[in-house]
């Protein structure tokens, strides 16, 4: 569904206006945690998947980074950004087990190809599928991760930025140039 730019507005309002409410809930009660969990677990897991390549391994992590936004939740000040400071635990968490001894696995050995029965990829067939999933493999580890989060995490340009370090507007370009690239390299492979 494509959106014009007020109706986006309109909705990324109602859902600024949710998260707020959901973490005010969670500020009074601690029980109330339990809608932000159900609201962002799946994002982190993925997020989190897509870097270990193991479900059990993601589920853990997961687990462990709800367990400590839960412990330092007191000392989180809301500004709109809930999703960017999660993601950050998650990221720091993925950090500590690569650590560990623990390798990274590549971004198209975790991602299940879709069937053909899949409506939105009508348009694509297996075999481009996997020429975009290799072409992002060769992307450096940088590149890799604004993907991750923009397109597995599915986190908006001002959360990426929070957690890269950067502007909102950076954020985008990087992403935006990546997806350039991207699509050259396709052309150029389609030739």
């Amino acid at each position: 569904m494509n959106y014009s730019k007020r109706q986006l507005a309109s909705r990324l309002s109602t859902l600024a206006d949710a998260e707020e409410k959901m973490v005010a809930d969670a500020k009074q009660n601690r029980q109330a945690f339990s809608a932000l969990y159900d609201h962002y677990v799946i994002q982190i897991y993925h997020y989190l998947l897509s870097h270990v390549g193991n479900s059990s391994e993601a589920q853990d992590l997961t687990s462990q980074v709800f367990l400590s936004a839960l412990d330092r939740f007191s000392t989180y000040q809301h500004k709109g950004h809930f999703a960017a400071w999660l993601f950050m635990i998650a990221r720091h968490k993925w950090i500590d087990y690569f650590r560990q001894d623990h390798r990274e696995v590549p971004l198209d050995a975790v991602v299940n190809l879709p069937s053909k029965d899949d409506p939105h990829l009508e348009a694509f067939d297996l075999e481009e599928i996997k020429t975009i999933r290799r072409a992002v493999c060769q992307l450096p580890e940088e590149d890799q991760e604004l993907i991750r989060l923009r397109f597995v995490a599915k986190l908006n340009f001002a959360e990426i930025a929070l957690i890269s370090g950067c502007k909102e507007e950076t954020a985008k370009k990087r992403v935006y140039r990546i997806l350039a690239r991207l699509e050259k390299e396709m052309e150029v492979q389609h030739g």
